[in-house]
């Protein structure tokens, strides 16, 4: 497989447009999987090294140095979270008897999201389901806090940027999870019944008997990065277009969802 499209590059740092699907790093179990950083290496050599990271199933924004002085300056605004990260996502927006009381308690009587919201719950690794996350109440897991602004609503879905302010594994999946709002197609905390389909829009549907959903991968998208650039440490954002199947999508769900639209 060729490398990513490429976002901007100069002499201190590369940003590619990751596909959904493909691993950041070598695959704990299976080592001959192909994984970004193995094609990274493969073309530019072991100095360029990936800042952060990305969950396999997550398109978007990867952030790469190209020496140890830009590695440390770019991952040390990781760790400081003075990142300004930002994300989109296609969401299921699940009745409001499903969603935690913190989002439920703003939600409207149609049990639509609010225009803007907070998840402020710490994340942790599930133990008896290794890999996963869940939120722990009480002690224990680690703080973890993501900002939420709808953009759209469509019903039975909402179009969602996500804005992290820490950097857990599978956070704002989780976190929306726990809304009651899971990403669509997220298959370890989402319903695994629901597919955004064009038969389930269009009234009349005279499509294929096979038909496939618009989108079939994680609907989440990793759009824009902020960072202080390692050289003239003034602020640099860089962005990825959203992934064609999302565009589409979007189309359909405008076109064909008006009287659900909030």
């Amino acid at each position: 497989m060729p490398l990513p499209p490429i976002l901007q590059e100069d002499e201190t740092f590369i940003a590619f447009d990751k596909p959904s699907g493909m691993l950041i790093a070598p695959d704990r179990w299976d080592k001959k999987r192909e994984n970004m950083m193995g094609l990274v290496h493969a073309k530019y050599g072991h100095g360029v090294a990936n800042v952060h990271r990305l969950d396999a199933d997550t398109s978007g924004v990867l952030l790469c140095s190209k020496s140890k002085v830009a590695l440390d300056f770019l991952s040390g605004q990781f760790q400081s979270k003075t990142v300004l990260k930002t994300y989109l996502a296609l969401v299921v927006v699940l009745p409001p008897e499903r969603a935690m009381k913190v989002v439920k308690a703003v939600r409207g009587p149609d049990g639509a999201l609010p225009p803007e919201f907070t998840m402020d719950q710490a994340l942790g690794e599930d133990e008896r389901q290794p890999g996963r996350m869940r939120i722990f109440k009480g002690r224990g897991g680690k703080a973890s806090v993501t900002e939420f602004r709808v953009l759209e609503n469509f019903g039975r879905f909402a179009w969602v940027e996500c804005r992290p302010l820490t950097g857990r594994t599978h956070q704002i999946r989780v976190h929306l999870a726990a809304a009651g709002a899971p990403v669509l197609n997220d298959v370890f905390y989402g319903d695994p019944e629901v597919k955004l389909l064009l038969s389930g829009l269009k009234r009349g549907y005279k499509g294929r008997d096979d038909e496939k959903p618009l989108i079939a991968r994680l609907a989440l998208h990793a759009s824009a990065l902020t960072v202080k650039h390692p050289t003239t440490k003034e602020p640099l954002t860089i962005t990825a277009p959203l992934p064609h199947e999302f565009e589409v999508a979007l189309k359909y769900l405008r076109k064909f969802t008006a009287g659900e639209r909030g």
